[in-house]
C-alpha cells in the first residue's frame, strides 16, 4: 500500500519534467523561427559567420565526423559566396590533444579560405560560452551563425538573451539514422538553455581579454 503513493508522486514528477522540456522546446523553437533561414538566395550578408565548434572525429577517434564535415562545408561556402565577410571558429580546447578551432580553421583553410579570414575562440566550451565571447571578447553585435540545424534554435536563443543581432543558417544536413542521438539530447540542452537564462543566470568559463576582429578592405565584397 504504501508504494502506490510513491508511484503517484514519481508520476507527477514525471509530467512535471516532460511538461518543462515541451514547453522549453517550445520556446526555444518558435522565439527563433524567424531567425533561422534556410534559403541560400534570402541569407543576408555579413562581415562575420561564428562557425560553432564540435569534434573532427567520430566516437572511433579517427573516422571523420559528418557535423564537423558539414558545418566546414557550409562556413566555406558562405564565406566564398560572400555571404560573410570573415570566419569566426569557436570551439573547446579544454584539454591537452583536443582543440575544436584549430581543426576548423585548418578544414576550412584546406577548402579555399585563408588564414587571413579566420579567426580564433579556442574558450568556446559551450554554446553559451561562444555567444557571449563574441560580444564580451571579440565586440561582436551582429553576425551569422553556421551549425548544424537541430542546434540553430538553441543557438539564435542564446544569441538573443544576450541583445545579440544574429542570422542562424544551417549547416549540410546530416541523416536522421546518423543523428538521433544528438537530436535527442538537444531536447535537453535546449532545456537546460532556458534554465541558463532565465533562472541561473549563467555566464561563461572564461572571458579574457578583449580581441578585434579586422575586416580588411581586401576581404570588403559587394
Amino acid at each position: 500500500m504504501k508504494t502506490r503513493p510513491l508511484c503517484i508522486i514519481g508520476a507527477l514528477l514525471f509530467l512535471l519534467l516532460a511538461g518543462i522540456v515541451t514547453l522549453a522546446n517550445y520556446w526555444v523553437l518558435h522565439s527563433t523561427r524567424a531567425a533561422i533561414v534556410t534559403d541560400f538566395a534570402r541569407l543576408s550578408t555579413n562581415d562575420i559567420g561564428l562557425v560553432l565548434g564540435t569534434s573532427r572525429y567520430n566516437s572511433d577517434g579517427h573516422s571523420d565526423n559528418p557535423f564537423f564535415e558539414g558545418r566546414m562545408n557550409t562556413a566555406a561556402k558562405l564565406y566564398r559566396e560572400g555571404k560573410v565577410r570573415r570566419l569566426l571558429v569557436s570551439g573547446d580546447n579544454g584539454h591537452a590533444g583536443y582543440d575544436e578551432p584549430t581543426w576548423m580553421r585548418d578544414a576550412l583553410v584546406a577548402r579555399g579560405v585563408p588564414y587571413s579570414a579566420i579567426s580564433l575562440d579556442y574558450a568556446g566550451f559551450r554554446t553559451l560560452d561562444s555567444m557571449a565571447r563574441a560580444k564580451a571578447v571579440f565586440g561582436l553585435q551582429r553576425f551569422t551563425i553556421i551549425t548544424d540545424d537541430f542546434h540553430q534554435a538553441r543557438s539564435v536563443f542564446l544569441a538573443r538573451s544576450l541583445g545579440l543581432d544574429v542570422v542562424g543558417f544551417p549547416s549540410e544536413h546530416v541523416r536522421y539514422w546518423r543523428s538521433k542521438k544528438v537530436r535527442t539530447r538537444e531536447l535537453i540542452s535546449r532545456t537546460v538553455a532556458c534554465l541558463d537564462v532565465y533562472l541561473f543566470h549563467t555566464k561563461p568559463r572564461y572571458y579574457g581579454p578583449p580581441i578585434k576582429i579586422e575586416i580588411a578592405a581586401t576581404a570588403l565584397r559587394p
